[in-house]
């Protein structure tokens, strides 16, 4: 493999309960039901702009698009006081990007997150400056699992398919990358299931970070 796309949270930096936090806070805000730990992981993948409608739906509410962008302010603003204090890279993690870095191979990231968020990450986490380019939710018309994503990168640097790898944790990495048309790895590092990994056939399954250099 020559290009390397990653996801973030959960495959590049652990942010801990995050996500899981704000999403409650965010609910309890807003006078719902507060979801389960277990509800939040398991649409951990896909943006807020996809899994918070649901979960309301799920409740026989029936939100307004203000009142929705309302509830995404919310999560944001709850997240962003969160995330400082708890988004760490997992172990291997800088050793293995600066290695795939210096022996040529182009990394980016095709993430869920807002490209605003992404950025202050990858800064905070002394990161940056090892990526080609990164993709956030903000930049696609359609969120993951289709392949927006993977194929403005595809496309904006020239990119052979059979020499790229969609990198993630959760099962909608996979399926984005499968609908890109480029190669797939699911990350066991941090998942939530890895059964629903295994389920949708990568190329590549890997239990630590360092493997993806003999990809």
């Amino acid at each position: 493999m020559q290009n390397f796309l990653f996801d973030f949270d959960g495959t590049i930096a652990d942010s801990g309960d995050a996500a899981t936090l704000a999403t409650q806070a965010c609910f309890k805000d807003f006078d719902l039901e507060v979801p389960t730990a277990e509800t939040v992981w398991y649409y951990m993948g896909v943006p807020i702009e996809t899994f918070i409608p649901e979960l309301v739906e799920k409740q026989g509410k029936h939100y307004s698009a203000e009142q929705f962008e309302a509830m995404y302010d919310s999560f944001r603003r709850h997240y962003g006081e969160i995330e400082q204090e708890t988004t760490t890279l997992f172990p291997q993690m800088k050793d293995t990007l600066t290695a795939l870095k210096d022996a040529g191979k182009k990394l980016f990231i095709v993430s869920s997150k807002a490209s605003t968020s992404l950025k202050r990450n990858l800064k905070t986490l002394g990161i940056a400056d090892l990526f080609d380019d990164l993709i956030g939710s903000d930049q696609v018309e359609h969120y993951k699992p289709a392949p927006d994503g993977v194929l403005m990168v595809i496309e904006k640097y020239h990119l052979d398919k059979n020499e790229s790898v969609m990198i993630g944790d959760a099962k909608y990495d996979l399926q984005m990358g499968k609908a890109a048309g480029v190669k797939t790895c699911g990350c066991l590092w941090d998942t939530f299931d890895a059964q629903l990994l295994k389920a949708e056939n990568p190329d590549f399954l890997l239990e630590k970070p360092a493997e993806l250099l003999n990809i």
